[in-house]
């Protein structure tokens, strides 16, 4: 019998955030006898109503279409468990990471991107809508689980990753919707013009790796292209290749589920090989160097980018933009902006905690406020709240 062979752990990075260092929380609390700074983070998300409700809204598909298709909350796991891997690999803050990447999706509304769209209509007039605005108001003032404070009173490091993760912000404050942004920010700097922490960075890449190849798995479930479509597809059209000529006896079902797999890892060794020549060649030594980089220290290969671009593109045409798909966010959109409306005109109608604060804002507060209730509906729940609303022959 072979032994298991283990590998040895990474050491490690200089640039590493480091849980005993954190610049700390907004409000002073007891640090955990049990768990890291960044773990309890992790864990306060982990209980969040908001986290709950993703395992009932989608990415492209909606939650009753199919149990097969991913939702916001199995991509979230995903993300987590890339984002782990890599942390770990480059000898970054694994809990970080984690926190970050289980954390990112927190704002995001029903219907996938088709609601997003909708409630940034909704609410031009009143200060528009951006998911990861609203996922920063989730973890600062939405959720209210805490006698002491709203919001979870997570760690600056964990809050400057959310807002940061693709980037600096800094150009963005302008705009209506990244108000709640500002605000915070006035009161506790979260340094909002620099690149976030490496950990922060491989949650966005591994955002990136995980809804590209779930988006690839999804579509083919879905009969919106066909495995043979894909082999000039770059990126995943050579693993394919490759993949057949080497295991002709797979079916259609265990050549898509391998490619996958073989797509994930070849993404996620180019993003540890170019990061590691990122490293050497800004010398990047200390975490604040990273914040320091005119460029993000984790990143794809240029190779890597551009035929990730161009299998964005094909995913685009059939997948996003397929009529199957289109006349979902159809429907998705008019649900959205009738409950808007009504809500908006009719506060009364409300449920009874939410008309309690409604009746008490103005009309750009009662607008927000409508928005963070829907926002926070799952897909069945605001087809089911729409029937109740407008289907005359239900009467409860």
């Amino acid at each position: 019998m072979t032994g298991v062979q283990i590998s040895a752990p990474f050491p490690p990075a200089s640039y590493a955030a480091d849980a005993e260092r954190t610049i700390g929380r907004r409000f002073d609390e007891p640090a955990s006898r049990t768990r890291t700074a960044f773990a309890r983070d992790r864990d306060r998300i982990i209980h969040t109503s908001a986290f709950r409700r993703l395992k009932e809204k989608t990415q492209v598909f909606v939650a009753h279409e199919g149990d097969h298709f991913r939702t916001r909350l199995t991509h979230s796991l995903e993300v987590s468990q890339i984002a782990r891997s890599i942390a770990h690999a480059l000898g970054l803050n694994d809990d970080l990471a984690e926190t970050i990447a289980l954390a990112h999706d927190l704002g995001h509304p029903p219907f996938g991107h088709a609601g997003e769209d909708e409630l940034h209509i909704c609410m031009a007039p009143y200060g528009g809508f951006d998911h990861n605005v609203q996922t920063f108001r989730v973890v600062t003032e939405l959720e209210h689980r805490y006698p002491d404070f709203r919001g979870l009173n997570l760690t600056w490091e964990t809050l400057e990753g959310l807002v940061k993760h693709n980037g600096p912000v800094s150009d963005r404050l302008d705009e209506p919707a990244w108000r709640a942004v500002v605000d915070f920010n006035a009161g506790y700097d979260l340094r909002l013009g620099t690149y976030a922490s490496a950990e922060a960075q491989v949650a966005a890449l591994a955002d990136d790796i995980a809804y590209n190849n779930h988006d690839v798995d999804d579509g083919l479930e879905a009969g919106l292209f066909r495995l043979e479509e894909l082999l000039q597809v770059p990126l995943i059209g050579p693993i394919l290749r490759a993949l057949q000529a080497e295991r002709p006896d797979l079916d259609d079902r265990l050549t898509k589920l391998e490619a996958v797999r073989r797509m994930i890892g070849y993404m996620v060794d180019d993003v540890l090989d170019q990061t590691r020549r990122n490293v050497e060649r800004f010398k990047v030594v200390t975490a604040e160097d990273v914040r320091g980089l005119p460029q993000a220290l984790v990143s794809f290969s240029p190779d890597l980018a551009e035929d990730l671009g161009r299998l964005r593109q094909f995913l685009h045409q059939r997948m996003y933009r397929h009529y199957r798909v289109n006349r979902t966010r159809s429907r998705a959109r008019r649900i959205l902006a009738d409950m808007f409306k009504l809500f908006h005109a009719e506060p009364e109608v409300l449920p009874t905690e939410w008309y309690d604060r409604a009746h008490q804002c103005d009309t750009v507060g009662r607008a927000r406020l409508v928005c963070d209730y829907i926002a926070g509906m799952t897909d069945r729940f605001a087809i089911e709240e729409h029937k109740r609303l407008f289907n005359l022959e239900i009467w409860n």
